[in-house]
Order: C-alpha cells, then structure tokens, then sequence
C-alpha cells in the first residue's frame, strides 16, 4: 500500500479527477533552473548520484540533519559512497515529501520498485545506472517521456541564449524558452555590481554604460532580444522588500557613486532598486509580459560553509519581515499608469500568504487571475504547504484561475512533482465533494482540474 496508484487520493471523488483529468494533462513548466546547455548537449548521466543527488540541497540539509560527514555529501567521496549515504538517510525520513519524491522518481523514471536503504542500495545502484546509460534516458528523452511541452529556464539578462535558439532550430517535441532575472543589476551594494554592469555593456554592444539612463536602456535592450528569442516571463529575488520614492537626478548620482565604488547608504542602495524594479514592471507591462516575484528567503545563514562551499549549497532559511507596504507601493506605483503586468506573487514565510491573497485581490483588472498567488515554493512544496497555497488561494481569490505547479528545480528528475501536486489538488478538491461543499459534477470539477494543471498555463503566460 505505498505508492498505489491512489496514493494521497482519500476520497472516491479525488480518484476520479485524478485518473480522469489530472493524469492525463502534458506539463508547461513555466519556472526551473535546468542548464539550457545541458538540455541541448543531451547527454547520459555518468551514475544516479549526478542524476539524483548533484546540486541537490533539499536532500544536503536531510543528510546533515542525520549526521553525515561533509565528505559524503559535497566533498571527495566516490558517487557511490554519496549513493549510499543517501540510501542510508532515506529510511529515517518517513514524513518528509523527499521519502515520498525518492520512491516515486525511483518507480516512474527507472520501474525500480524497491525502498530505499542501504540494503538495496547495490541492487538500485545497478539497475538504475543500466537504464542511465541507454538512449531513453538522455536529458532530452527524460523531459519528452514526461510529457512536458515546455520548458522555463533562468536566464540573466546577459545570457547570449544561444542554446535556446539551437534547441528551437533542432527540437520538435518540447520549447525551450528564457526568463528574464536581472537580480545582479539591481544589487547595486554587491562587490560584484561594478563588473556585472561591464559584462552588460558588452551584452548590449556598448563601449561602456556611464549614467543610470544607460542602464535602463541597455536592460531594455535585453528585454527586447528575450522577447524574440520567445521570452514571456520575467523572475526578481526580493529576499528583502523595500520602497524608497527619490527624484531621479539623485538616482543617477546613486549610481555614479556605485560605478566609483563608493560606499552606499542602506537608504540610497533602496531607492536605486526601487526606481529599476518600477522601470522594469513598466517594460514587462509593455512585452505582455508576466512578472514574478520570489519573496522572503533569507539566505546564506551559515557563513561559517558558505565560506567553504559557497551560496545555493543547504543554507538557507525563510525571512520574516514586514512585507505589505513595501509591495503594495511598487504595485501601485506601475497600477497608476496603467503599467502592472500580470504578476505571480510567491512568498518563502507561508505566513505571507493571506497579505498577498489580499493585496493582489486590489489589483485584479483586464484579464483573469492577472495576479496570483504562487505555488508552494521551497520549504513548501510539501503535501501540507501545497495544501495551504490552495486553502489560501481558494479561501481570498478565484482557485479557478491558478497556473498550478512548477518544479524550480535544477534536476531532469524532478517531473514527478507535478503528479504529486496533482494528487494533492485532487486530493483537495475531493474533501470539498466529501464535505457537500462542491457538487458531484464531473464536468465542472473536471474541467477546474485540466485548468489548473495545464489549461491556464498554456493561456496565461502568451507562449
């Protein structure tokens, strides 16, 4: 009884709006993190460990949690020492979505229907790096056997996106397309700043950029280019919110001094941000763009391993700031002139979420769900933080017009996120019929189910 096919469908209802709507729908993954040149390059994973554990922190911090050495984890252990640290870890962690993850990508990618531990561990071992090395199990055979249409990658603004154009010109079955994330030209106080705005020059055919307008313009440039290049939306991390309003002559001398290496105040490094996120909303509105905002990661808490392995590697944690005044200033300020785009508003502290249902509520107009509530993200994409989104979503706003779930990830493997949130939201609906509080209407909770898993998707963002 683990992993049925009816696993997390409780009710009579949920199993059928799953087995007949839910199942069936292709995936738009509209959010990740996927390598464009991985994707193009189409190679075999050299062993499971590259495939399953390579860059995976949600399965780093488990290990952690259980105690295992550093070495096994990102240092110089062989692959199969790591695998089987893993294997290891994995019993102790019944209760956590990564139990659930692991088996279910073990039985749909490889029909390897064994638990995970450090028993079965060489049986796995063999028989998934078999099937690893065979021509099904390249990168690109991985996403077209999951039935996904399309594919979302990360892109910075001066990304020449040159595996995205060879991918259109030579894959048929799936898109490949960017998303805009100028996160480095708007993080003015960074070291970094400085040459990032010279590699962008470069992007834009600029002998150099010198003044704020130049920036602007140059970033314009870019969105223009993402656009042909079939672009349709744009990602900001806004880990920290805030809305500072200065006139723009003292703008131009923020950045100036940035450009010296001057140091800035907290206040001038605030307001710079704040006019470049105000541009850009305006520049999204322009290309129909949809805008998404990642909220509330506090990241880099150890600085003890960041020293030694760096950002992206495990520790991270959730921020808890005051949000709604800081977003209610930048909404309204591009809402004034007719400039929001449509906006996808995600939080990392879940306890966001009845401030963002609310604020977005103020701003609906034009088409429908033109802002949303995203999917749960991170620390919550789990069965209960799923649920939350969709109670959240449901309880303030219109469930009927959601764009369902993504993977934001960096693994081929991770598909299988997309059946269990559609279970979860079968799941969900199902209690609903259970509880008299929906009709049995197949039609209707039929047709809520296609919208939210592929529908609105393929609609929404003007592929």
């Amino acid at each position: 009884m683990f992993l049925s096919d009816n696993f997390l469908l409780s009710t009579e209802w949920a199993k059928v709006l799953y087995h007949d709507h839910a199942k069936k729908m292709p995936i738009i993954d509209y959010h990740c993190h996927l390598n464009p040149q991985e994707i193009y390059d189409n190679k075999n994973f050299i062993d499971l460990t590259e495939a399953w554990l390579g860059g995976d922190h949600y399965k780093w911090r488990l290990m952690r949690a259980c105690g295992v050495d550093e070495q096994l984890i990102t240092g110089h252990a062989s692959s199969y020492e790591k695998f089987v640290a893993w294997c290891q870890t994995v019993p102790k962690i019944v209760g956590n979505p990564l139990y659930t993850w692991t088996h279910l990508e073990l039985k749909r990618f490889f029909g390897i229907d064994l638990l995970v531990n450090e028993e079965n561990a060489p049986i796995i071992w063999r028989m998934a790096n078999e099937k690893l090395a065979t021509e099904n199990f390249k990168r690109r055979e991985i996403i077209a056997n999951s039935q996904v249409e399309i594919i979302c990658t990360t892109d910075d603004p001066i990304d020449s996106l040159i595996f995205h154009q060879k991918l259109a010109a030579e894959e048929p079955r799936f898109r490949v397309l960017p998303t805009f994330r100028p996160d480095k030209s708007l993080n003015i106080g960074h070291i970094d700043f400085v040459s990032y705005i010279q590699q962008l020059a470069l992007a834009t055919e600029k002998k150099e950029i010198t003044t704020y307008s130049e920036l602007l313009a140059s970033l314009d440039q870019r969105i223009d280019y993402f656009h042909k290049m079939g672009c349709r939306l744009s990602d900001h991390a806004l880990d920290i919110l805030k809305y500072v309003e200065l006139e723009a002559p003292v703008i131009e001398l923020i950045f100036k001094k940035a450009l010296n290496s001057e140091k800035l105040e907290p206040k001038e490094i605030y307001a710079y941000q704040t006019a470049t996120l105000i541009h850009l909303f305006k520049a999204y509105h322009a290309h129909d763009w949809t805008m998404q905002l990642h909220i509330h990661a506090y990241r880099n808490c150890n600085s003890q391993m960041l020293s030694k392995l760096g950002p992206d590697t495990g520790y991270d944690g959730i921020n808890d700031l005051s949000l709604t005044i800081p977003l209610q200033h930048l909404l309204d300020a591009a809402n004034q002139t007719n400039q929001l785009p449509q906006t996808i508003l995600y939080s990392l502290n879940p306890n966001d979420y009845p401030l963002l249902v609310a604020l977005m509520g103020c701003f609906q107009k034009d088409s429908p769900g033109k802002l949303q509530l995203g999917s749960g993200w991170w620390y919550n994409d789990t069965r209960a933080g799923m649920r939350n989104q969709l109670t959240q979503f449901a309880d303030g706003s219109v469930l009927h017009n959601f764009v369902g779930m993504l993977t934001d990830s960096r693994s081929f493997l991770s598909y299988t996120r997309h059946e269990y949130f559609r279970r979860v939201l079968c799941e969900f609906i199902g209690e609903l019929v259970e509880r008299e509080e929906a009709p049995e209407d197949q039609d209707l909770l039929g047709s809520l189910i296609e919208n939210i898993c592929y529908q609105n998707a393929a609609t929404y963002f003007h592929f």
